[in-house]
């Protein structure tokens, strides 16, 4: 197992061997008709990821092969109750269908990875919310739990851009903007952290105000949300995608070559400043913009070349697995926590404090 990744799941091994009886094989849950299909043939895993428009989730067989991919609608309008519940229903359902061994889930913002805390997730409404926890409790199998841009970066280095590079950057741009290193073939400790949330510095001092509570963060030009938010402001006309921005842009539309401009030089400029020293040899850009074609990817490498000075720029490219890197990630970090568990020896631990009754807990959402 990858040291950097086994170091990380030894907290959620922990848990899990606290669960489990003095046997060698998974808890039996043969009233519920699980306990048998898991312990017999392959494994299977589920994995979601949590963005700021979208749930996605897959089921991925032991040989990596999907057996499902969909989504849905995240509703942050509806407050962070809601997209909690969603996400833990939504887990719910594909457990009924895939009987899963080991579960997998991506978040963004802040985290506490050891805990398996959502500490501070500004597009959910999160704040200390134990998501592995509650999903562990929800689904009864190990939960593995990672910062959605270290799940793509993982992905990626093991299945997409990143196969063939050593080292190399990560960049999600979606509903937000966040970045994980990887370095040897291993994305690093660290990436739920401030590090990782690339969206949160302050590029345009003064600028749009930000969820995060902050003005003129990278993420409120850069983002694929942003891009159309500042182009739905600039001309008026509701209900226009990033995606119509781009193609207006390349149409002649002035207001939205504005916005698209600003946007790319907005990234440029951000990745300049917190990763131009690193001088990393590739940035594989994901999210919504991994699908965005030349004219994007062009502009902003040519943006680096022109911030590189004496430095040569890094090669910019898109995701090999396009919008699916962070939820690949977490379902191969179900994998690997699903080894970990079954290889780890039995012990007799103490009796565990039964949990409360119920889907939510006390002061849910940490409000």
């Amino acid at each position: 197992m990858d040291t950097t990744l086994q170091e990380d799941l030894l907290p959620h091994v922990a848990e899990e061997i606290a669960r489990r009886p003095d046997s060698t094989s998974p808890p039996d849950r043969t009233a519920e008709g699980r306990g048998a299909d898991r312990a017999a043939g392959p494994p299977v895993v589920i994995a979601l990821e949590v963005g700021g428009t979208r749930i996605t989730a897959v089921a991925m067989a032991a040989d990596g092969s999907l057996l499902h991919s969909g989504g849905r609608p995240t509703r942050t309008d509806r407050g962070p109750d809601a997209v909690l519940e969603t996400v833990l229903d939504y887990a719910g359902e594909l457990s009924r269908r895939w009987s899963p061994s080991a579960a997998g889930i991506a978040v963004p913002g802040l985290l506490g990875e050891a805990t398996g805390t959502s500490v501070f997730a500004p597009h959910l409404g999160w704040r200390r919310v134990p998501v592995r926890r509650w999903l562990a409790e929800e689904l009864e199998i190990p939960v593995a739990f990672g910062h959605y841009a270290r799940t793509g970066a993982l992905a990626e280095a093991r299945l997409g851009a990143g196969r063939a590079r050593r080292s190399f950057l990560f960049v999600p741009v979606g509903s937000g903007v966040a970045a994980s290193i990887v370095l040897d073939g291993r994305p690093q400790a660290g990436g739920g952290g401030p590090a990782g949330e690339l969206g949160h510095l302050v590029i345009r001092p003064g600028g749009d105000p930000c969820p995060c509570g902050a003005a003129g963060c990278l993420e409120t030009v850069a983002s694929a949300a942003a891009i159309a938010r500042r182009y739905r402001l600039a001309s008026g006309e509701e209900n226009v995608t990033a995606k119509q921005v781009q193609t207006r842009a390349a149409a002649g539309d002035p207001v939205a070559a504005g916005v698209w401009r600003e946007a790319v030089e907005a990234l440029a400029d951000g990745l300049n400043a917190t990763f131009g020293p690193a001088a990393p040899e590739r940035i594989v850009v994901g999210g919504a913009l991994a699908l965005a074609g030349r004219t994007y990817f062009d502009a902003l490498q040519a943006e680096l070349s022109m911030r590189a000075a004496f430095r040569k720029a890094p090669r910019v490219v898109p995701s090999g697995l396009g919008r699916q890197s962070g939820v690949l990630g977490a379902a191969l970090l179900a994998q690997e926590l699903y080894r970990a568990v079954r290889a780890a020896p039995p012990r007799r631990l103490r009796q565990r404090t039964p949990v409360p009754t119920g889907r939510f807990r006390p002061a849910r959402g940490g409000r």
